[in-house]
C-alpha cells in the first residue's frame, strides 16, 4: 500500500518538478530579469478538466518542456488561491500569459491546446518578442 500511495504522490507531482514551476509572480520577475528571460504564466483551478488535461498530456512533451524551460522562467497561479496582477484578465482557465521580465505582457491566450498547437503558439511568441525587439 505504501508503494502505491509514493507512487501515485511522486506521479502527481511530475509535472511541476520537472518544469519547476513558481507560484510567486514578483519574485519571478526578480528572477526574469537577472536570467534575462521573460515570463510563461499559467492560470489554472483545481476544478478546472481542462487545465488537468493540459498538464496531464501537453506539459509532458518533452519538446514542450525543453522550449518552456531554455527561453522562460515558469509561473503557476491557480486562480481561486493566489495572487496575481491586476491587469490579468482571468475569468476562464487555462490562461495563458506570456510577460516580458519588466511585466509588461507580450501574447496572451485561453484554453487547452495539444501539443502540437502549443508549440506553434511558442512559436508565435517568439516572432512577436523579435518583432518588438526591432
Amino acid at each position: 500500500m505504501k508503494y502505491i500511495v509514493l507512487t501515485l504522490l511522486l506521479i502527481s507531482s511530475l509535472w511541476s518538478v520537472e518544469l519547476g514551476w513558481s507560484d510567486d509572480y514578483e519574485a519571478s520577475l526578480k528572477v526574469a530579469q537577472k536570467e534575462n528571460k521573460n515570463l510563461y504564466i499559467l492560470i489554472t483551478s483545481s476544478t478546472c478538466g481542462w487545465c488537468k488535461k493540459f498538464k496531464n498530456t501537453t506539459l509532458q512533451d518533452k519538446e514542450v518542456l525543453k522550449m518552456l524551460n531554455e527561453k522562460y522562467i515558469l509561473v503557476h497561479l491557480d486562480r481561486d488561491i493566489d495572487d496575481f496582477p491586476s491587469w490579468m484578465k482571468v475569468k476562464s482557465v487555462p490562461r495563458h500569459y506570456f510577460v516580458t521580465a519588466k511585466g509588461k505582457e507580450i501574447f496572451t491566450f485561453l484554453g487547452y491546446w495539444d501539443s502540437l498547437d502549443f508549440k506553434s503558439f511558442l512559436g508565435d511568441v517568439e516572432e512577436k518578442i523579435k518583432q518588438d525587439i526591432k
